[in-house]
């Protein structure tokens, strides 16, 4: 089926049907670190905004809502735009990411006993 005749549709990432979920993880197996760079910012009519990825399946294209929390909105914009300011003053990259385990350390241990 040809890309122009395939039903459009926008849902949330926590909504997918089981055949788009195929098609993320498929498209996305390292989860953030593979769909941050195609994260698209979306204005809605009525001023609100948010940010999808685009995923096509057999018969339709999807924009899949991503949730995207940061303490600066502003800061997304910029990394989206290839802003990153390379600044000494700045120690994170301002994203989250899916590995937390990076976040650890051997102190952590000793809280849970």
């Amino acid at each position: 089926m040809a890309t122009e005749n395939k039903r459009r549709a926008v849902c949330s990432y926590e909504n997918m049907s089981e055949e788009l979920a195929a098609a993320f993880a498929e498209k996305y197996p390292k989860g953030y670190a593979d769909y941050f760079p195609d994260l698209v910012k979306y204005d809605k009519p009525n001023g609100d905004s948010f940010y999808a990825v685009t995923v096509e399946i057999t018969d339709a294209i999807y924009l899949v809502k991503i949730k995207v929390k940061t303490d600066d909105a502003e800061d997304i914009e910029r990394w989206l735009d290839g802003e990153d300011g390379d600044d000494a003053d700045n120690d994170s990259d301002g994203l989250p990411d899916d590995n937390i385990s990076q976040y650890s350390s051997e102190d952590d241990a000793a809280d849970g006993e």
